[in-house]
């Protein structure tokens, strides 16, 4: 029995070595990006490898484009698209996370989320599409870890350049080549807002660009922007 303890002792210690290892090697990376530009993404090299499996010379659109760059109709839309409290929270926005919990309580099943810019980012660096236990917790560590190395500019700026936007499109300066045929300095607001409805299904809007609800959420989204605040 003492040689059974001792052996549940370390493995118990191997086991919290390699997770600390594996969040030192995330921190490390995360305090990099705070002034280095990410040259991939987890989820870049998951579409790459899928768009590969029927094309092998197949390549992703992505260009970065600095901050300044990005125009602030497109800024505000997608503030005012996926994360309304962006200026103000520390990472969680916790009044949306007790609405979704009680819609999907109601329904009975998952019909709602209350990710955040910094979570959406953590998962898009680093991790997959999953909605197991330990992704969502290893998502809400890496967005800790967002929130202290990086500030809100730079967080929206990774953000702005490494979504997906499309199939195989990433960024906002491809998105707007790949839809409007221009850089994402010249974006309006109706273009911004369109795009911004686009993020939660981009390769489905991509396939299917005029539909119903992708106009009133653009609408929505409009009417939303003016009191979006973005750093």
């Amino acid at each position: 029995m003492k040689r059974l303890g001792r052996f549940v002792g370390w493995l118990a210690l191997g086991l919290a070595g390699i997770f600390l290892a594996v969040q030192l090697s995330y921190g490390v990376r995360v305090w990099w990006w705070r002034d280095h530009n990410p040259q991939a993404t987890a989820f870049m090299q998951a579409s790459l490898e899928r768009l590969r499996a029927k094309k092998p010379d197949a390549k992703l659109k992505h260009v970065w484009v600095p901050y300044e760059r990005i125009s602030t109709s497109l800024k505000r839309a997608v503030v005012a698209a996926e994360d309304a409290r962006f200026a103000d929270h520390e990472g969680f926005d916790w009044e949306a996370i007790e609405k979704a919990l009680e819609k999907n309580r109601k329904k009975g099943k998952v019909v709602a989320g209350a990710s955040t810019i910094s979570q959406q980012l953590a998962k898009n660096l680093f991790l997959s599409a999953d909605r197991t236990p330990w992704r969502k917790g290893q998502e809400a560590l890496i967005t800790v870890m967002i929130e202290q190395l990086m500030d809100k500019r730079r967080i929206l700026e990774i953000y702005l350049n490494v979504i997906e936007w499309g199939d195989g499109v990433f960024g906002a300066e491809a998105a707007a080549r790949h839809y409007y045929g221009t850089g994402a300095q010249s974006l309006g607001p109706d273009a911004a807002a369109r795009l911004a409805a686009i993020v939660p299904n981009p390769r489905f809007y991509d396939r299917n660009r005029n539909t119903t609800w992708l106009t009133r959420k653009t609408q929505m989204i409009l009417a939303r922007m003016p009191s979006a605040e973005v750093p």
